[in-house]
């Protein structure tokens, strides 16, 4: 190969047709702004590969952009493709592929072992290798093979080779990026602000790089230097604007931090859009593109936000943030806005630009002024991976501990936000970059009607109630106990005795068990402000509970509110209810370690949901009779999802705290769905719920669409889903 050939790139097949399976070394050179990007070697064929051999990740590049490989083919093989992984800009040369024999490939792996990764670990592997020379020549080679790609970096994580099957999607060629660029009925100006203070100079030649590269020519790049110290940064700023008309720099005379620096750079601004772009981070080549195009399909949008990741200092892409639809319960918690974001200039300017005080939570602190003038649909998201930030010792992306300066500024950030919006509440720092809101209820306290259903099962009941009577810090409260059909002797004393309770009514109902009739019936007589509806299998873990739930609840957008309820080993049985896993909705969290975090720590924030479980939710009293209560068409499954879906239609957010904790045995006291009446009536309420809600099961907002709805909840897509009524546009990494 004479030329440079630009990736993803076929290998030339050989004279036969065909790559014959055995032992391969495939060496070359690397140049372009991915010049230390991480590359693989995937099989294309017309038959499934092996999964081992499906897409081989080669050993990181050497800082010359050189790299050698040992690859092993299982089987015969006609289509080999050379791509990055990283999705960067790169073209190879002086390509070698060539088949040698299994000595010669023992022998590359020893050297390779020992010059990467040092003399003892090619001993060791030497010696593992002899070993296993006794059960047989192919497991030892295939012991052999595995443990060099291990220790050489060569398994490819879930999200490498996620990206590398998108890269080669029809919708990533250039034909379609073009043609996806012609097709765009306006072009307006986009301004890219870009503060600028001393970073790595290879960091930021490759910000400037990938503008430079964006498929969407309409762009200016404004750069405020805020008295970089090093002259070559100064040098190389001059370089490329020098290079490029659209790029324009401000000098700044004095260091001002970061929020002077970006006014300086909104200064510049003369787009009709606005997006902010950090020193040593990338844009993927299609981002401003795809943001442009997603605001001409939706031209009430004043203000959009994509998806993000992470990037290495070798170019490796890794833990993604594929992004809930804009969620203001969360972004009191986080900035899930982010990178990237667009903004409509004329709403910075109403905003009077970036707060002076908020350095380090700059972005954010403008993402909650700019939401406080927006409704809600009026802000966007695209589901795709647009935005790469740098991780480096010290960046606030690989160690959120490093800017311990930026998490003080967010809590003031968000106080603010607070204090402007008219919520009283406390904002605690959990941790680095991320929140809590403590609200404040109202004195006195609204009063709440607790309503739970029961049939026997005494064992159950009796601490659930002590828990709440006795264990509960929440004076304004009564309960209502429905009797399902009681006729243990131990039961209906124990109900004749709450009786005497002046905060406990006892309802009778002994007709079939139908879970939304018998809280329907309660609730119409209850007379809290707030009611809780609570499974009689429902322990008590803290007296705080119910502050926590009712204080969500008595915000005026939302419906209803639920728990983290674990089981009773310490497990999650449930932190919220994701729509279309399973078919209709799932529990994505439960059997889950209490001390997980959850994506992106989402479980230890407040966040929005489509659906809570009925097991223990919390809702204000008109809020429930508005859409009609539950539904008695669904007697035991899926009605906490439907009520919580006719909530959302009727304009309200559903929110799920993690700051309310209670124990649920599940299904303990009416046992599971495995009889074949009670299962053929699940499949019933199953179908109903897919007639009434149809494709909304398969978009929840709160559930990334690159996200799949099959296997492990959070786990990669193999395609991304359609947007139901195409509301978000094209979904992407």
């Amino acid at each position: 190969m004479a030329e440079p050939q630009r990736l993803p790139w076929r290998l030339p097949v050989p004279a036969g047709g065909v790559h014959r399976g055995g032992w391969y070394l495939l060496s070359g050179q690397s140049a372009g702004s991915g010049v230390l990007a991480r590359l693989c070697l995937r099989v294309e064929d017309a038959g499934p590969p092996c999964p081992e051999e499906a897409c081989v990740p080669l050993p990181p590049m050497r800082r010359d952009g050189r790299w050698q490989a040992l690859v092993r083919l299982r089987m015969d093989t006609h289509g080999l493709v050379l791509a990055a992984l990283a999705g960067a800009d790169v073209s190879v040369q002086a390509v070698q592929w060539r088949q040698i024999g299994k000595l010669s490939a023992g022998l590359a792996m020893l050297r390779h072992l020992a010059m990467q990764a040092g003399v003892s670990e090619a001993f060791g592997w030497l010696v593992g290798v002899l070993a296993r020379l006794r059960r047989g020549a192919r497991v030892a080679g295939d012991w052999a093979y595995a443990r060099y790609r291990q220790r050489l970096g060569g398994t490819l994580s879930a999200y490498a080779g996620w990206l590398l099957a998108r890269a080669l999607a029809p919708e990533r060629t250039p034909q379609a990026r073009a043609a996806r660029l012609a097709g765009l009925r306006t072009r307006p100006l986009v301004s890219i602000l870009l503060p600028v203070y001393d970073p790595p100079l290879a960091w930021l030649r490759a910000c400037l790089d990938s503008v430079l590269a964006q498929d969407y020519p309409d762009w200016e790049l404004c750069i405020a230097d805020d008295a970089s110290t090093q002259p070559e940064v100064r040098a190389l700023l001059a370089e490329y604007a020098a290079r490029d008309p659209r790029i324009r720099v401000v000098w700044r005379p004095h260091n001002g931090h970061i929020v002077a620096a970006s006014n300086s750079a909104l200064a510049l601004a003369r787009g009709a859009w606005v997006a902010l772009l950090d020193h040593d981070d990338l844009l993927a080549p299609q981002a401003l593109l795809e943001m442009v195009a997603a605001a001409e399909a939706h031209p009430h949008w004043r203000m959009l936000y994509s998806d993000e990741d992470k990037i290495d200092a070798d170019g490796q892409r890794f833990d993604p943030y594929f992004k809930p639809d804009f969620d203001p319960a969360l972004l009191l918690g986080q900035n899930c806005i982010g990178h990237l974001a667009l903004y409509d200039r004329d709403l910075l300017d109403a905003v009077g630009g970036f707060q002076a005080g908020m350095d380090g939570s700059q972005d954010w602190d403008l993402a909650l002024r700019c939401v406080e003038r927006l409704s809600p649909g009026q802000i966007g998201h695209v589901p795709q991976v647009l935005y790469h930030w740098r991780a480096h010792p010290g960046s606030s992306a690989a160690h959120p501990q490093a800017k311990a300066y930026a998490t003080a500024a967010a809590c003031r950030a968000v106080q603010a936000h607070l204090a402007r919006t008219g919520q009283a509440g406390e904002v605690i720092a959990i941790a680095p970059g991320r929140l809590r809101v403590r609200r404040a209820l109202p004195s006195p306290l609204p009063s709440v009607s607790l309503i739970v259903p029961t049939r026997d099962r005494l064992d159950l009941l009796r601490p659930c109630l002590e828990g709440v009577l006795q264990g509960t810090d929440y004076p304004a409260l009564d309960v209502w106990v429905v009797d399902n059909g009681s006729c243990e002797p131990e039961t209906l004393a124990y109900l004749a005795q709450l009786a005497r309770d002046p905060r406990v009514h006892v309802l009778r109902d002994g007709g079939p068990f139908n879970y939304s009739a018998l809280n329907n019936r309660a609730a119409a007589q209850a007379r809290g402000q707030v009611l809780c509806l609570l499974n009689n299998d429902i322990q008590v873990l803290a007296p705080d509970w119910l502050r926590e739930m009712v204080a969500e609840a008595l915000v005026p957008d939302v419906g209803a509110v639920g728990a983290l309820l674990l089981y009773p080993d310490g497990r999650i049985q449930h932190a919220g209810v994701m729509l279309g896993i399973g078919g209709v909705a799932a529990h994505p969290w439960c059997g889950w370690p209490v001390d997980c975090e959850g994506q992106m720590g989402r479980l230890r924030l407040v966040h929005s949901l489509s659906a809570v479980t009925g097991a223990c939710l919390v809702v204000r009293r008109d809020v429930f009779m508005a859409v009609g209560g539950l539904d008695e068409a669904l007697a035991v499954a899926f009605n906490d999802v439907d009520f919580c879906l006719r909530l959302r239609a009727a304009g309200y957010r559903n929110v799920w705290t993690p700051h309310a904790r209670l124990v649920h045995r599940e299904s303990a006291s009416r046992g599971p769905d495995t009889h074949p009446e009670r299962y053929q009536r699940l499949l019933r309420e199953a179908a109903l719920m897919r007639a009434r809600w149809g494709a909304l099961l398969e978009d929840d907002p709160a559930y990334n669409p690159n996200l799949s709805l099959d296997g492990e909840a959070f786990a990669l897509a193999d395609r991304p889903r359609p947007r139901a009524c195409g509301r978000y546009g094209a979904a992407a990494g």
